[in-house]
């Protein structure tokens, strides 16, 4: 979460973003109190075996099919098997090899 850099139209990037999407493994205390310290609304579904509580805060349905996109794209990514098994051993290498993935994915699609 440090390392996130969200333009903004005018100023410096946001360091945070106002909102995190994450799966019912995520509903875990300590990542919904790290969220709301830090000012980031979770969009996490509810677990079948919590009880429904009246101050319990809502859940943005909207916003957490919206995720789906990022699924698909990491779903792809596994595709490629060269980044799925992380041939690159060395940060810099496997980013330039996670760019060069995406390059070929946008030009699959143009």
């Amino acid at each position: 979460m440090d390392q996130i850099s969200i333009p903004q139209p005018l100023g410096r990037p946001a360091k945070r973003p106002n909102r995190l999407a994450g799966d019912k493994a995520y509903r875990c205390r300590r990542v919904r109190d790290w969220l709301s310290k830090h000012g980031i609304k979770a969009v996490i579904p509810p677990k079948k075996n919590e009880q429904n509580k009246s101050g319990q805060e809502q859940f943005d349905k909207w916003t957490y099919k919206r995720r789906s996109i990022i699924e698909n794209c990491v779903s792809w990514l596994k595709e490629c098997r060269r980044i799925a098994t992380r041939f690159e051993k060395l940060a810099l290498n496997y980013l330039g090899m996670l760019k060069l993935a995406m390059i070929e994915r946008y030009l699959r699609v143009l």
